[in-house]
């Protein structure tokens, strides 16, 4: 027979567990605006992202920029929708299958679908190596958050050697100083 504090402590993780849903409910389903965020906090609405609960772990999604908040450019050879502001922030859709999941705590395929490539309005054609992509995770308030990352999108000429593997892993990013970047920051929520 169980002691009464063994019993306790049983039924008050039973109902912990019955009454709190799942961490991965919560933040992994449903319908999120995309947010890209100035070094003043201005936040600039460019989408959303439709999550779809695969397991408690993981979602699959669907994504979509609203390009009609995007200028058309046709940069080195390449028509791009780009963000006007203090520099330009071009979106570079990534151009390869890939299996559009995400877990709780793994957000690196949705990041290569919101990669962008900065520029200086005046400058002449695309700086394919000042790529940003955004690490992400999930705070507290079930908000995806993001920081700028430098990458050289230039290594999205050729498809990957394997699809199943996001290209731009923690070897090809590299920590960049967020203020002199105009939108060096993602919300999404």
């Amino acid at each position: 027979m169980k002691s009464p504090i063994s019993l306790l402590v049983t039924l008050c993780i039973s109902c912990v567990l019955i009454s709190v849903p799942s961490f991965a409910e919560n933040l992994l389903s449903g319908q999120k605006t995309i947010f890209l965020i100035d070094n003043n906090q201005q936040q600039y609405a460019i989408g959303d992202v439709s999550f779809t609960p695969l397991s408690q772990t993981s979602s699959s999604y669907t994504i979509h920029i609203d390009h009609s908040q995007f200028a058309d450019y046709f940069l080195s050879m390449k028509e791009m929708k780009c963000l006007e502001g203090p520099e330009l922030w071009c979106h570079l859709r990534y151009p390869y299958t890939q299996p559009r999941t995400v877990t709780h705590n793994n957000f690196e395929w949705l990041a290569h679908d919101l990669l962008f490539m900065f520029k200086k309005p005046g400058e002449y054609g695309a700086n394919f190596w000042n790529g940003i992509y955004y690490e992400m995770s999930v705070n507290d308030k079930g908000e995806i958050r993001g920081t700028a990352q430098a990458v050289d999108l230039n290594m999205l000429a050729a498809p990957p050697d394997d699809l199943d593997m996001p290209p731009f892993g923690e070897f090809e990013r590299h920590e960049t100083e967020t203020e002199p970047r105009w939108l060096p920051f993602i919300l999404i929520k």
